[in-house]
């Protein structure tokens, strides 16, 4: 599992009394989602994660997603982690701060009791409520002894934890579908050494671990989804059950599977969410594919018109586009649409897009023209024969950053194309207009 770099969105800052709370906005849906995330997190470390980005791009599509980096972890200030009342303050001071007056809270892990607390002081402000892998009680005792380990195995493991931290071991129980992965084990490993430091983390998993919401389960009255896989390695899923039998009204589904983060271990999750959002189990006003698109454009159009004149320079440019749609057919690319003197073209695969692409500058150079070209894999949206979406806008971005005869592609092209063979130079970071965050840029060495 490759990172994803594409469109990072903007990290901003929510006062909390004297605190800054990092938070992060993808999307415009008509509903806010407040994602509370479980133990140790960093929004820029996660977001490296194609995983991750997947799962909050999909959430993006119909709600306007907001998540954050609890007081005294990753980009947040780093001070004592606080009781779930005060990070409950925090919660709330990240909606001020976006302007949302009521929201659906959607608790991961321990971010489960936060939310619940959230929801049951705060129904004003809640206007449903999701619980995925939420637990209930982590300390084993004998009315519960389906928390996560007992006094003398925590204390135990409090003591290694300096020896311990950083490690990528933990991945295997929250994401076992991606634990062979090497990229996704590095990544575990720099989150975690990105989200604390070990004396912040024992002080987290020690107020974690006396956490106990039994005795306000039952008086949360928002509209409930509570979400939990079956052989979940972190959470029992007997929390989840005790969840649903104590919330009134509360839809329980049970899943297949051994993930305890709901952005690892398939859709199935995705698809419940959207559901109990919108009512509708799948996106029906739109067709989302998987592309890379290749735009060109002729170099100097303007000056080479006016010094061929119209005859010659129709001439010129009707040779153009016959070459550039044979390149088209040989390279099995879709053309989605011209623009005059440049074409916009779809691939199902990168490495031949950008195949295509030197193809059609060597054939153009032949002609005594010259193009650019700019290169990006993303989800767009398929509108009849047309594509649109924030992907296209990317690709004319990074095609407008060439130079003449140049390929430049994104980041997220040249992680997909490894081991094809196609070596690139790296031209540094750029300002795509109107496209948010830097973008790093790569040419494509001929």
């Amino acid at each position: 599992m490759k990172g994803a770099n594409s469109s990072k969105p903007p990290t901003r800052y929510a006062k909390s009394g004297d605190l800054h709370i990092a938070y992060q906005v993808l999307g415009e849906g008509p509903v806010d989602l407040i994602y509370v995330q479980g133990s140790f997190t960093n929004l820029s470390v996660s977001w490296e994660l194609a995983a991750f980005q997947r799962f909050c791009r999909k959430l993006s599509e119909f709600t306007r997603l907001i998540w954050f980096d609890k007081r005294g972890m990753g980009l947040s200030d780093r001070v004592q982690v606080g009781t779930l009342d005060d990070r409950m303050d925090d919660v709330r001071a990240v909606m001020d701060a976006v302007g949302s007056s009521t929201a659906v809270l959607m608790g991961e892990s321990e971010g489960g009791p936060l939310s619940l607390l959230f929801a049951a002081a705060h129904p004003e402000r809640t206007s449903g409520l999701i619980l995925a892998g939420a637990e209930v009680k982590e300390r084993i005792s004998e009315d519960w002894p389906w928390g996560e380990s007992t006094v003398e195995d925590f204390e135990e493991a409090m003591r290694q934890l300096p020896d311990t931290w950083g490690g990528s071991g933990f991945l295997d129980y929250i994401a076992p579908s991606h634990a062979t992965d090497s990229f996704t084990r590095e990544w575990a490993s720099r989150l975690l050494l990105n989200s604390a430091t070990p004396g912040v983390a024992e002080s987290f998993m020690r107020m974690a671990f006396d956490i106990d919401v039994r005795a306000i389960v039952p008086t949360v009255a928002t509209p409930t989804l509570i979400l939990h896989r079956q052989g979940d390695l972190v959470c029992s899923v007997e929390n989840a059950r005790y969840l649903a039998q104590h919330i009134v009204g509360a839809k329980y589904v049970e899943l297949k599977g051994s993930d305890h983060v709901p952005w690892s271990g398939g859709d199935d999750m995705l698809e419940e969410i959207r559901e109990f959002i919108t009512g509708a189990r799948e996106a029906t006003d739109s067709d989302r594919i998987l592309v890379t698109l290749l735009f060109t454009d002729l170099v100097g159009s303007t000056s080479l018109a006016a010094t061929m004149g119209d005859e010659t320079w129709r001439s010129s440019l009707d040779a153009h586009d016959l070459e550039i749609r044979d390149q088209i057919r040989r390279f099995r690319g879709r053309e989605v649409n011209t623009t005059g003197d440049g074409f916009l073209i779809a691939f199902d695969g990168p490495a031949r897009a950008i195949r295509c692409a030197q193809a059609i500058c060597e054939a153009i150079a032949i002609r005594g023209l010259e193009v650019r070209c700019g290169l990006h894999t993303g989800e767009c949206e398929r509108r009849g024969d047309d594509l649109t979406g924030l992907a296209v806008h990317i690709a004319a971005r990074v095609a407008a950053k060439a130079g003449s005869g140049e390929i430049l592609v994104s980041r997220t092209v040249t992680d997909l194309v490894a081991g094809s063979g196609i070596e690139f130079t790296e031209r540094g970071e750029f300002d795509l207009k109107g496209v948010p965050g830097t973008w790093q840029l790569f040419a494509v060495e001929n």
